[in-house]
This record gives C-alpha cells, sequence and structure tokens, in this order.
C-alpha cells in the first residue's frame, strides 16, 4: 500500500519540492565514431587486502572544423541519464527555466514518456555503444551529464568507458559546456572502483580542454524514502550498518537549482564544485527521524562493517563476482570515519545563494510523511464509507 502511494505521491512531490588480481584494459574509439581519438587506461593493483585503481588517460586532440558549422542556441542542452533521481530533476528545473532539452535514454521496454509529457525531446542511444553517441550532440551546446551504470553492469561499462566515449564525442563535435557529476572525496579512496572511476573521469575532461564544471555531490535525500521511510511505514525490516560513517544529504530539486546557476555563471568554467545538505546525518539518525516522523518504530536490522569487508574479500576470489565485490568497496569507506560533507559558505556565495533556500532533511523527510500519511487517512476514511454490512 505504501509503496503505491509512494509511487503516486513521488512524482508531483518532487516536481515541487524528483585479491591480488591484477586488471588492466584500454578503450580505443574507432575514427569512423568521432572525429578525434584518446586513449584511457585504468588498471587495477593489489594494495593489501584492497584493489587499487589508478588511471591514466590521453585526452582527445582538438577536433579540426572543416567547416564553419551551424551556431545553437545557448539555451539547446543534452541530459544524459534523464530518467534518473538527479537526471529526471535536472530536465524539469531546465524546461521550468526555458531551456530546449533533449534526453539521452538506452532503449528500454518501457519508454520514458513523462519526459515527453513535459516537453522533452528523447533520443535513444548507450554510452556503451560510442557509435550511438554523435547523432545525440546534433544541435547541442551544453552537455549535463548525470549518468551512472545500472546495479548489474560492470562499473566501468559506463562509468569509465561510456563516458571517455561521451567526453570524447563532445570534444569532436565543439560541445560547448560540459557538467559532469561526481561523487565527493573520490579523490582520497582509489579503494574503491567507482569513486577512483569518478576521479579519472574528472582528469579525463579537464585533460579534453572542454569547458567545464565538475559538482562532487554527498547523497541525496530521495534515496532515504525507498531505503527507510517507505519500509518503516509499511513495518519491514530497515536496513543498516554500525557505522559511524555521516553524509550530508541534499535535495535534488536544490541539486538541479544550484547546477544552473553554475551552468549560467561564466566564472566558474572549469571549476570544481561541491554540493553539501545543511547537516550530516549517520544512519542511526536517519532511522530516528523517520521513526518520529512517521509514528512508530523501525524494525532494524544491523549488518557490522564487519561482514560486508569479509564478503568484499570473498566475492574478489570468483571472477563472477567481482563486479559485487566492486559495489561492496564501499564498506571500505564505512570503516573510516568518513564524514561525506562540506562547507557551503563561499559555495553560496559564489552562486549568490542564500543557504536558507536549500531544503533541509527534516522539511524533505517531514513533507514526504505529511503527504503520505495523509493519503493513507483519506483511503481508510473512503474505505469505511464503502463498508457493507449484512
Amino acid at each position: 500500500m505504501v509503496s503505491t502511494l509512494h509511487t503516486q505521491l513521488s512524482a508531483p512531490l518532487k516536481h515541487h519540492l524528483p585479491s591480488h588480481a591484477s586488471l588492466s584494459w584500454r578503450r580505443n574509439l574507432s575514427s569512423d565514431a568521432i572525429a578525434s581519438t584518446s586513449s584511457s587506461t585504468l588498471t587495477t593493483k593489489g594494495r593489501g587486502n584492497a584493489a587499487v585503481i589508478t588511471c591514466n588517460a590521453q585526452a582527445a586532440p582538438a577536433a579540426v572544423n572543416l567547416a564553419p558549422g551551424t551556431p545553437v542556441r545557448p539555451t539547446s542542452i543534452l541530459v544524459v541519464g534523464a530518467t534518473g533521481t538527479l537526471g529526471r530533476q535536472v530536465v524539469r528545473r531546465a524546461l521550468d527555466e526555458g531551456y530546449d532539452v533533449r534526453c539521452l535514454v538506452r532503449p528500454r521496454p518501457a519508454p520514458a514518456d513523462f519526459l515527453r509529457d513535459w516537453g522533452a525531446t528523447v533520443v535513444n542511444a548507450d554510452l556503451s555503444k560510442p557509435e550511438t553517441i554523435p547523432a545525440t550532440l546534433v544541435g547541442v551546446h551544453t552537455v549535463i551529464d548525470c549518468a551512472t551504470g545500472r546495479p548489474e553492469e560492470p562499473i566501468k561499462t559506463v562509468d569509465w568507458e561510456g563516458k571517455v566515449a561521451l567526453i570524447q564525442c563532445a570534444k569532436a563535435m565543439g560541445i560547448q559546456k560540459f557538467i559532469f557529476f561526481s561523487i565527493h572525496n573520490c579523490d582520497k579512496h582509489p579503494e574503491v572502483p567507482l569513486m577512483e572511476i569518478k576521479y579519472c573521469t574528472e582528469k579525463f575532461l579537464r585533460d579534453s580542454g572542454l569547458n567545464h564544471v565538475v559538482i562532487r555531490l554527498c547523497g541525496f535525500m530521495q534515496g532515504l524514502i525507498g531505503q527507510y521511510a517507505v519500509p518503516i511505514l509499511e513495518e519491514k525490516s530497515v536496513w543498516g550498518t554500525d557505522a559511524p560513517t555521516r553524509i550530508a544529504y541534499m535535495d535534488t530539486q536544490d541539486i538541479a537549482r544550484l547546477t544552473f546557476i553554475a551552468l549560467r555563471n561564466e566564472s566558474i568554467n572549469g571549476k570544481l564544485l561541491t554540493f553539501a545538505g545543511p547537516r550530516a546525518w549517520t544512519t542511526q539518525e536517519v532511522i530516528t527521524l523517520c521513526e518520529r516522523l512517521a509514528g512508530q518504530d523501525a524494525n532494524v536490522t544491523t549488518v557490522p562493517v564487519s561482514v560486508l569487508r569479509f564478503t568484499r574479500q570473498l566475492t574478489r576470489l570468483f571472477e563472477w563476482t567481482s563486479d559485487v565485490a566492486d559495489r561492496l568497496a564501499f564498506s571500505e569507506v564505512l570503516t573510516s570515519d568518513t564524514v561525506f560533507s562540506a562547507p557551503m559558505t563561499d559555495t553560496y556565495q559564489l552562486l549568490g545563494v542564500d543557504a536558507k533556500d536549500i531544503s533541509s532533511l527534516e522539511k524533505y523527510l517531514q513533507d514526504y510523511f505529511t503527504n503520505i500519511l495523509k493519503k493513507l487517512k483519506d483511503i481508510k476514511a473512503q474505505s469505511k464509507q464503502t463498508d457493507i454490512f449484512f
């Protein structure tokens, strides 16, 4: 019941508030796929029990303009990963601000009709197939990359190989600005494959010569709904760890709004920004807040971080589970007392934003629970009215 209600309510809510194994591999785009080529190498080396990734990327040479070309409007943007938690908010914000929005979406059984309903143009392409990318960039001024790989895919397929191909194509086709979303502190955790790949991609983008802005993120408030809020309301188990890690979650609507402010500020070209929410929270603090707002206790199942670490080491023994091990690598971060947050005073000043306009987690979750509990109450009232007694 709550899951169904969450699906019905989330769209309007979001709119207004959406081993020592050695591995090396190389990706070279063919010259008939794009106008220029480059090479990127990602190497995994053993460091104790962890696998440490190092990357060596050579940026593509400057594209040669063989013809004057057709000027493109600064308002024409391509959003990559437009159906995701962040991507759909970027699309919505762009349309609200008058941009001409094109969405790159992988072919899928269920079409992304909601993007078309909003007023965006949807084009099918796949970052893992470089030959499908160039056509999506025709007539585009700015690329906003919100994409990430699916859980069932090897991390490197989209988040490294696909991003290298996208950046190469953008450079070759004269894209004038590229916005890339990364992960806070990705440069400090080479033992976590996804974080190191994000850091490598940042460097590859910087070396490409494209006008760009890199935005590092800490965590999305929206992800907490399915992880904690809905299970608590449905009296299902809530999974957590005993880690002291703190995360400054941010509403994806605020991320989207700040992104477009940064996009229009030419003085930010080439800069690295970090977006963080007003406060960093532990898992237990988030659960306690949800319990208070829901008015009921959570059925918490705690997984010790030591179990996650052992599982990661075990899965690395088998080739077919290596991608699972890569995703479990975040357990290494969870044991390090890491705080995923950053001071935002300078960023707010640079962007001309008032900190009071940024949603707090308390306010975000309060709005969610108020809406969902009201809906549940209305449904119960309607059910009583239609009860038939014999």
